[in-house]
Order: structure tokens, then C-alpha cells, then sequence
């Protein structure tokens, strides 16, 4: 029990850690726009002040226009007021276009490292979206340039203009602090009971959000196998609980909301009333009555705006909270000097493998190299570790133990996009993206090389299976896949690892969905990779993938069991299984 609660102790000083560095490279990119803050602050000031113009506008109207009945002066004091309230205007408008700016820039600022963190963490968690960190970033955008943002800029003045109507009089000023103070209590009180019902409404929208994406993915396995129907069941489960989280706060809010406005216009009615009364009391005059209560609504006007849109405050403040420990998990990558072209020796040495989120690797101690040249076919049973090497070796999951080296260099002093170049990677899955079959081969390059997509079709020999598409090269595909069979999208998969002529080529399941053209078209790119001096690894449970490799490696467990020429380890793992199956008859000793 102390053992697990030091661990839980630990774990919670290292998130807090992670929390606060990341919050500190928001606090970093934000303090950049200072100097703006400085400028919407002293504009702020001003626009402040000139809300005095209708209280005092008020007292001469009631004090000196009508006692003197001298129209000449109400002339003037209109003019003058007219003018002021232009300037204020043009002062708010002005603050306005500022923090837009400010946002917009803040966001642009932080746009690629956003980017670059949710890629990332999405190729260590699969299952995690990445669209939401860039909504995250958007919701703080979108705070930094809403009206509510102007109003903490407002909120200092508050105590001032409540401090204005106490030099009315006494009681007026006792009666505006002690609403002010009630609807900060209100403020509080809302921030308390919505922060519970917002969480559970955002966590519940996300998880239904995710269902219904997986569901679109697989709309037509549902739609084949009658699962319609179930699907929806599930589905409106979670819109279900989505639905409840924002009726909750939604009533919740919206209580809250009434009681304020309901409170403020009473508070100006009360303010009228006591005034009236001292004005009676010949205590105070007229304009000071009328000025008062104008006066209290302005003060007020902060506290209610930020009242009413509290969820949007509690929504800025959870995505500014994820956006922190996003960045501050996935910090930015350290600029790598670039390293010239590599030779195709690869070296494994002593890797073990722990995959994200788990605690046991997959893979253990292992270690082998590879000339130019060679082909390296991994075998073994699902689960074994193949596809956990696959990523190490792509550098998408780092060793936690051990080393990869590509001619010497360990891959952690390649950049992604350096890497990238080097190393082609066919992965189990292929995915394509929005866009033609050629900016697809070519990894989404604006500037792309048709001559070197061609080269890579030609490696592939997809190039005559591109070529009769409807559109050929410029065929527009999706994630899906678009127009394309399982096989084709496969292709044009293994075209894409070539594209830029790497020397390393990881081919996972390579031949899952090729049918025998497919198989032959793959092993005939494989001897001509070969032959350009490229090293190349399969991954592979079918004979076929193999049939170039010379080297083969036998993973087990995540462990190395068998290594070395083809035709030897074959014939080892031959002569285990009939040991292990005559082990099995009656009689049988393992």
C-alpha cells in the first residue's frame, strides 16, 4: 500500500511538472503580444473614463440645464456628449481589431507546434484524436478575441465607479458595494456548480464525437453486416450522455444567468428608490440620484458579462489546461544538425520496446544488423513484436532501452523529416489522404517531383495499374480509399515508401491484400531496391513475402529465437514444430 502510494505520489509531482511546462510555452508565446496588451489596456483606461460622460451628463442635465433653464447649454453638454461617446466607440472598436490580431497571432504562433505535438502523440496512441488539440487551440484563440475578454479588462474598474457613487452619498455607496459583492458571490457560486457539469458535457461530446467517426469508417462493414442499428443504439448512448451534461449546465446557467439579471435590475431600481428618498431628504440632488444608478449598471456590466458567459471561460480554461500538458508531454524536437546520406547498414543493439501507454515491452534485447542490400524477412506469430519493431525502426517509438543506428548514426539524431527521407515505410494499414494519387505517392509535397512520383510508381510497378484510373496520376482518392481496392490502395502505399529513393525500406504485412500479380509486382520492386544498394525488412506471415530475403529473423514473445540465412532458419523452425506436434501424440516427451 506505501509502495503504490508513493508511485501515485510520484506520478502526480511528474504530471504537475509536464503541467507547468507546458503552461510555461503558452505563457511564453502569449507574453509575446505584450506590448498589444499594454496598447488595449491604455485604451482600455480611456474608454473607462469616458463612461463617466453619461453620469455627469445626467448631473448637468438635472442640476445646472433645468435649474437655469438654459438651452444654449444643453446644446453644448449634447455636442460634447456626442463627441465623447463617438471617442469611446472608436476606442472599444480599436481594442477590438487589437486582440483579434492578438489572437490570430497567437494562434498562427502555435499553429506547426500544435500540429507537431498531436501528430505525435497520435503515432505513440492511435487511439487518440488529434483534431482536438487543434480545437483546443482554436477555443483559446476565440476566447482572446471575445467581448468577455474585454471585460477583465473592465473589471478594475468596478471599485472605482462603485467608489464614485459612495461620494454621492454614504448609503448609495453602501447599497452598490454590497450588490457588487453579492454578484462576485454569484460569479463564484456559477464558476463552482458549472465546472463539474461542462467537464462531464465536454468529455461525454468528445466520446461521441470519436463513436461516430469510427462508425463512419467502418460505415460499410455496418451497412453490409445489419449493424445499423446497433450502431446507433451505441452512438446515441453517448450523444445521450452528451445531450444531459449540457441540458445540466445548461439549467444550471441559465438559474444562475435569471437570478443576476433579475438581481442587477433590481440593484438599479433599489439605487433610484434610495436616491429618490434622499433627494426628498434634500440629501443629495436630482442628478446624483439619476447618476448613480447609471453609474452602478456600468460597474456592474463586467460582473454580468462574465456571468453569462462562463461556459465559454471554463472552455478556454480546460482547453489552455490540455493544451499545457500536450506540450509539455511532447516538447519540441531539438534542431539536429543535418547529416549526409547514409549508407544502408543498419544496426539493431539491444533494443527493448515499451509501447505507449504500457508497462511490459514487446520487445526485449534485441539486436541484429543488415548490409546494403540485403533483405531481412521477420517472422512469428501475432503478437511477437513485429510490428513494435517496425515502428522502432521508423523511429515512431523510441527504444527505452538500446539503439538503432543507420551507418553509425543513432536515429535520434535524424530529424522526423530527415528520417523521413531515408526510411520508406509500408505499415500494415495504408492510409491515403485527400487529394490525387500522385501528391499521395509524393507524401503530400506541394512541390513534388513527377518525375520522381513516376520513378516510385515504376519501383512499385503500380505505374500501368495508376495509368488506367479514370483520371490516371491525377485520380482524386480520400481516406478511404476513394475508387481504389484494398490492393491498389496497397500499391500505391509501397510507391509512396519508395518515393525519393530510400536507403531503408520497412515493408509491414506488405502483401496482406495483393492478390498473385500484386505479390509478384511486390517482389520484383523488392530485387530492384535490393540491387539500388537499399536495405530492405519484411514483415510478413505468408511465404510469398519472403522469397526475397536472404536473412531471416524469428521473434517470439518480442525475443529473438532464430537468426540468420533463410533456408537454415526455416528448416530450424521446421524441424521444432515436428517435435513439438510429436510431442503432443500420446506417448510424446517435450
Amino acid at each position: 500500500m506505501r509502495l503504490q502510494t508513493t508511485t501515485d505520489t510520484v506520478y502526480a509531482i511528474m504530471s504537475q511538472q509536464i503541467f507547468e511546462k507546458g503552461r510555461e510555452e503558452l505563457r511564453k508565446v502569449r507574453r509575446e503580444g505584450r506590448l498589444a496588451y499594454w496598447f488595449v489596456g491604455i485604451f482600455s483606461f480611456f474608454a473607462n473614463l469616458l463612461m463617466l460622460t453619461g453620469p455627469l451628463y445626467m448631473l448637468q442635465v438635472y442640476d445646472r440645464v433645468l435649474g437655469s433653464r438654459s438651452e444654449a447649454t444643453l446644446v453644448a453638454l449634447t455636442i460634447l456628449v456626442a463627441f465623447l461617446y463617438g471617442m469611446m466607440g472608436l476606442l472599444d472598436f480599436t481594442r477590438g481589431r487589437i486582440m483579434g490580431r492578438v489572437g490570430m497571432q497567437f494562434q498562427a504562433r502555435l499553429d506547426r507546434r500544435v500540429f507537431e505535438a498531436s501528430v505525435r502523440k497520435s503515432a505513440l496512441l492511435p487511439d487518440e484524436n488529434s483534431a482536438i488539440a487543434s480545437r483546443d487551440l482554436e477555443t483559446v484563440q476565440r476566447f482572446m478575441t471575445s467581448p468577455v475578454l474585454m471585460a477583465f479588462f473592465d473589471l478594475p474598474w468596478t471599485p472605482i465607479f462603485l467608489f464614485g457613487i459612495a461620494l454621492f452619498h454614504p448609503w448609495l455607496g453602501i447599497l452598490a458595494v454590497s450588490g457588487g459583492a453579492l454578484l462576485v458571490f454569484m460569479a463564484l457560486l456559477n464558476q463552482i456548480m458549472l465546472r463539474k457539469p461542462v467537464a462531464a458535457s465536454n468529455s461525454a461530446s468528445i466520446k461521441a464525437e470519436s463513436l461516430s467517426g469510427e462508425i463512419s469508417k467502418g460505415a460499410e462493414m455496418i451497412q453490409s453486416m445489419g449493424m445499423l442499428d446497433a450502431a446507433f443504439n451505441r452512438w446515441q448512448v453517448a450523444r445521450g450522455h452528451a445531450l444531459r451534461g449540457q441540458l445540466e449546465y445548461a439549467d444550471v446557467g441559465g438559474m444562475i444567468n435569471a437570478i443576476t439579471k433579475a438581481f442587477r435590475l433590481f440593484l438599479q431600481s433599489a439605487m433610484l428608490g434610495v436616491g429618490a428618498y434622499l433627494v426628498l431628504e434634500n440629501e443629495v440632488t436630482p442628478g446624483a440620484m439619476i447618476a448613480g444608478s447609471i453609474l452602478l449598471g456600468r460597474a456592474l456590466a463586467p460582473v454580468e458579462l462574465m456571468i453569462g458567459q462562463w461556459v465559454s471561460i471554463e472552455s478556454a480554461r480546460k482547453s489552455w489546461g490540455n493544451l499545457s500538458n500536450l506540450l509539455g508531454a511532447l516538447p519540441p524536437l531539438p534542431k539536429r544538425t543535418p547529416l549526409p546520406r547514409p549508407k544502408a547498414k543498419l544496426e539493431v543493439q539491444q533494443i527493448s520496446v515499451v509501447p505507449p501507454g504500457q508497462k511490459l515491452p514487446t520487445l526485449r534485447g534485441l539486436s541484429f544488423s543488415l548490409a546494403p542490400g540485403q533483405a531481412l524477412g521477420v517472422i512469428g506469430s501475432s503478437g511477437s513484436g513485429k510490428s513494435t519493431l517496425a515502428r522502432a525502426l521508423t523511429g515512431v517509438w523510441q527504444p527505452a532501452v538500446g539503439k538503432i543506428r543507420l551507418d553509425g548514426a543513432s536515429l535520434e539524431q535524424y530529424t522526423p523529416e530527415m528520417l523521413g527521407q531515408y526510411i520508406g515505410y509500408l505499415p500494415q494499414t495504408v492510409q491515403l489522404f485527400d487529394g490525387t494519387v500522385a501528391e499521395n505517392i509524393a507524401r503530400l509535397s506541394r512541390e513534388s517531383d513527377p518525375e520522381k512520383v513516376i520513378m516510385a510508381a515504376r519501383l512499385a510497378d503500380a505505374h500501368d495499374m495508376i495509368l488506367r484510373l479514370p483520371n490516371g496520376y491525377d485520380t482524386q482518392v480520400n481516406s478511404v480509399g476513394g475508387q481504389l481496392s484494398g490492393g491498389q490502395i496497397q500499391r500505391v502505399g509501397l510507391a509512396r515508401a519508395m518515393y525519393g529513393d530510400p536507403v531503408l525500406l520497412v515493408l509491414d504485412e506488405p502483401n496482406s491484400n495483393l492478390d498473385n500479380e500484386g505479390s509478384n509486382a511486390l517482389n520484383k520492386a523488392i530485387f530492384i531496391m535490393k540491387k539500388k544498394g537499399c536495405s530492405v525488412l519484411i514483415m510478413a506471415h505468408r511465404p510469398s513475402a519472403i522469397k526475397q530475403c536472404e536473412i531471416l529473423l524469428m521473434l517470439e514473445a518480442g525475443q529473438r529465437t532464430a537468426f540468420g540465412p533463410k533456408d537454415e532458419v526455416l528448416a530450424a523452425v521446421t524441424t521444432n514444430q515436428k517435435k513439438i506436434q510429436a510431442a503432443k501424440k500420446p506417448g510424446g516427451v517435450i
